[in-house]
């Protein structure tokens, strides 16, 4: 399974999708703007193993501000939002007040809807996404993708009750691999972040579970078999949040 890809965005996003059906029980793609789920949507179509979801990536919320009435139109008929949240690295923080506009906009639309799960880019910026969470308690339930703040900010994020999606490139680094071995294990989900996530300079493709199982295993001090067991009784649990067939 992987929880957070951007399956669309493969160079022969069709043929990766068609690997992709074959090879995952469940693919999550997220996109990165409310038109861009409507064309993947239209492009790929529906398959119960892929859920396509509506989303507003925090890197181009200031270019596409104006597509955020389409995306609050989205998320009543949606089973989930990504990707979504707040980017407060220096190359983008000088359009995080539209971001935060744009966040605070979804997560209350989410519960007014009734709760949803969404998948969060939180890069640098934590704090405003958990206090925007508990602003509105009703939204749903979080998925941190990628998670790279502080070991206070990960207690914090379990606290709220997040759940952690990790990926093989998250284990590239020691901060990644800290943060990974301290997460919730009951609340860990695998993800790919592809096209976007690499290791060893080779695209992470939708189908590397087993890869981020054994990163898990040595962290976690358990056997591989077990990391897997692991990650599937996750995963099927977050289904049943999400309420995918």
């Amino acid at each position: 399974m992987d929880f957070h890809c951007h399956l669309d965005l493969y160079p022969k996003a069709r043929e990766v999708y068609a690997e992709a059906l074959h090879r995952n029980e469940f693919t999550w793609l997220v996109t990165t703007s409310p038109k861009a789920f409507d064309a993947t949507s239209r492009v790929l179509g529906s398959s119960p193993k892929v859920l396509i979801t509506p989303g507003l990536h925090p890197e181009i919320a200031h270019e596409r501000a104006t597509e955020l009435e389409l995306l609050l139109s989205q998320i009543p008929t949606a089973l989930a939002v990504g990707e979504v949240g707040l980017d407060g690295s220096p190359r983008f923080k000088k359009h995080y007040e539209v971001q935060c506009k744009i966040f605070e906009a979804v997560v209350r639309r989410c519960a007014e809807s009734g709760g949803r799960v969404l998948s969060i880019h939180s890069r640098r910026a934590v704090k405003d996404v958990l206090a925007l969470l508990q602003k509105y308690p009703g939204f749903g339930t979080a998925v941190m993708h990628w998670f790279s703040g502080t070991p206070t900010e990960l207690k914090a994020a379990e606290a709220q009750g997040c759940w952690f999606s990790v990926g093989p490139a998250m284990f590239e680094t020691a901060n990644g691999r800290s943060l990974a071995a301290k997460m919730p294990r009951n609340r860990v989900v695998p993800e790919s972040d592809g096209p976007f996530a690499t290791v060893e300079g080779k695209m992470v493709m939708p189908w590397s579970a087993d890869d981020t199982a054994r990163h898990l295993s040595a962290l976690w001090g358990i056997s591989v078999d077990e990391a897997k067991t692991q990650l599937t009784n996750n995963s099927e649990a977050l289904l049943t949040l999400i309420g995918h067939p």
